[in-house]
């Protein structure tokens, strides 16, 4: 594979605020909420570190997946896990129109 177009930090905007694409309407499961909020953590946490190409929590072929799907299309699959150690899963569609927390165990 081309090593040019391999995901890197500064493709995946690490360090920078700017989103990288439209979220669409957010949504959560309760379970998701709940894990969150007894994490003592907030939504919008993980919705920043998602949007913004904070992916470091995942597998390089993973975050090549992602890359990838932000320069052809394709949807946008995040992981983080909770304090507490829960295993969040972002998700935002290929049409971007939607992104969804849920636990890794609702999945």
């Amino acid at each position: 594979m081309n090593t040019a177009l391999r995901a890197t930090p500064k493709a995946m905007n690490i360090g920078r605020m700017e989103p990288l694409f439209p979220l669409g309407n957010v949504c959560a499961t309760p379970g998701a909420l709940e894990a969150i909020e007894k994490g003592k953590q907030a939504p919008m946490h993980f919705l920043s570190r998602h949007v913004t190409g904070d992916w470091l929590e995942m597998t390089a072929d993973d975050i090549q997946a992602n890359t990838d799907a932000l320069r052809e299309g394709g949807r946008v699959f995040s992981a983080y896990t909770i304090n507490g150690g829960a295993r969040l899963y972002v998700i935002t569609e290929e049409d971007r129109s939607t992104t969804t927390l849920l636990l890794a165990d609702e999945y």
